[in-house]
């Protein structure tokens, strides 16, 4: 798990979910092929309704349709982040597209777990409503250890939660690599 991580922000609103972050019709792609793998990006976030894409700019396309990686790294997002479907496929969606972390008020417990087990993405919480406060494009450094994320282009700075339990499973790049280290599976 990278320690800091730093990039541009994808702002996006309330009760986003895993429809939204990768619709059933391209759920036929397997992730485990490298090739389909990428299409998963190609169509991250694809169905997320303009009202709350690019909050609070208004509608910014996530990446070109012709894309599969996006020229951003970090979702910033407001309540109930992945809610919906108990799709295993949305972090993996946001991974292929070039997502490193998700920082969100709170997460819908599926779509979190997914995450950390997968090891896809860091699933920060913030402490205040970040996604009225930061806008897409700013230029974002997380530091992971120290539970803060500083938006370089505005100069403030932010209190992240703690990752608390996760944390060894996100370094380890997830449950079973963990379980391995951890001397739980052979």
């Amino acid at each position: 798990m990278q320690t800091t991580i730093t990039g541009k922000a994808y702002v996006l609103g309330d009760n986003i979910d895993t429809d939204q972050i990768i619709p059933a019709q391209y759920l036929t792609f397997n992730p485990s092929i490298p090739e389909e793998y990428k299409q998963f990006g190609k169509y991250a976030l694809s169905s997320v309704p303009p009202s709350q894409a690019g909050l609070p700019k208004g509608h910014v396309p996530f990446h070109t349709d012709d894309e599969f990686v996006s020229p951003y790294k970090i979702v910033v997002a407001g309540k109930n982040f992945g809610c919906g479907s108990s799709r295993e496929h949305a972090p993996i969606a946001l991974d292929a597209a070039g997502i490193e972390a998700v920082v969100a008020e709170f997460y819908a417990r599926i779509f979190y777990r997914n995450s950390v087990n997968g090891g896809y993405l860091i699933p920060l919480e913030c402490v205040e409503r970040l996604c009225e406060r930061v806008c897409t494009g700013d230029e974002l450094r997380l530091d992971v250890a120290a539970h803060t994320m500083h938006n370089l282009t505005t100069g403030e700075r932010y209190e992240l939660k703690p990752l608390g339990e996760v944390a060894p499973i996100l370094e380890a790049g997830g449950i079973f690599p963990f379980a391995r280290k951890s001397g739980m599976l052979g």
